[in-house]
């Protein structure tokens, strides 16, 4: 059945849940209260998503039986970088398993997916064969009018799910939206011009994904360069090159971000009767309490004591309301 939704946000975490098509983590670099809006759009085989954000680092896979494609709705916005490489307003992102987006200011962003399946029986239809995408050419770069009916298609759809959802509840509305897009879909991919990443760049990816294994498997345990630097198999300048790169910080710096907001989801997970703000800084190698306490407040606009004391229903909350975010905090 379609369906469509816009959702606004006031804490990462309800935000990085809501988003298909992967499994996301979502690390706000801005201090201050948060702010993001989701629009959600479902036909019959194709999903459509609009996001609206911050500046902030994503990273994450996208789930492996969809494919995903992503565009920048805006043309003149902060930069965007996929894979450490900028995100012109005229490229494609033909999403691999493994992804890392920063965003560097605010950010208005696209995406459409298909079942895998789906998109290869309309690549067969529309070119009479399969498209081959190199696990290292990830952005396409489609012709000017191409590019501009697709973001043209993306914005009415989200301006219908804002001000007429009703309208996707009509099978030729619904019929119409999806042959468009998928068809659009199809020839940016297949005509358009994949660059590829350079070795350099292939390298810092690896290694970055090897540092974020490490994080993965130590998560509540204090880590020092040196500790990394042997896990990761590189000396301290590659790492730190490779996170610059990527995550448009160094490895201490992108470690201390991570942790600051896996301290804020074990606060929101935590029984407030039992638990404290000490106990759960301490695991996460927050020594520091006095510290701890004035940078989890700048980065979160409240003291972790409240985290610790929302309510249930706070944690599970979406909000469902159109909200034009005309200007993000």
């Amino acid at each position: 059945m379609p369906w469509s939704r816009v959702l606004t946000f006031d804490d990462p975490l309800h935000y990085q849940a809501a988003i298909r098509a992967g499994d996301w983590q979502v690390y706000p670099t801005k201090k201050g209260q948060f702010r993001a809006e989701l629009t959600q759009i479902t036909l019959n085989q194709l999903w459509m998503q609009s996001f609206h954000h911050g500046p902030q680092i994503q990273t994450g896979a996208v789930i492996p039986n969809r494919k995903v494609i992503g565009f920048l709705t805006e043309v003149r916005q902060p930069a965007v970088h996929h894979r450490g490489e900028e995100v012109s307003p005229h490229d494609v992102i033909a999403n691999t398993n493994v992804m890392h987006i920063r965003a560097e200011g605010d950010c208005r962003y696209g995406g459409m997916s298909l079942p895998q399946d789906g998109f290869d029986a309309a690549c067969q239809a529309i070119i009479g064969s399969q498209f081959a995408q190199p696990s290292f050419k990830s952005v396409v770069r489609p012709n000017l009018e191409l590019m501009r009916r697709l973001v043209n298609l993306q914005r009415s759809a989200c301006l219908i799910a804002k001000t007429s959802p009703e309208l996707f509840e009509l099978p030729e509305v619904v019929r119409a939206f999806e042959q468009n897009s998928i068809h659009l879909m199809v020839r940016c991919l297949t005509e358009g011009a994949l660059s590829t990443m350079s070795s350099g760049a292939q390298r810092h990816e690896a290694i970055v994904k090897r540092f974020e294994e490490f994080l993965e498997a130590n998560p509540n345990t204090p880590l020092y360069l040196a500790e990394i630097c042997t896990a990761v198999g590189a000396a301290e300048r590659t790492i730190r090159a490779a996170c610059e790169d990527l995550v448009g910080m160094g490895p201490i710096r992108y470690l201390a971000l991570r942790r600051m907001h896996l301290v804020r989801r074990a606060l929101l997970r935590a029984d407030s009767s039992t638990a404290t703000v000490t106990g759960i800084a301490t695991d996460h190698g927050f020594w520091e309490l006095g510290r701890f306490a004035v940078a989890y407040r700048a980065l979160f606009s409240e003291p972790p004591s409240a985290t610790l004391r929302r309510p249930p229903e706070w944690r599970n909350s979406r909000s469902s309301r159109p909200s034009s975010l005309t200007q993000m905090v």
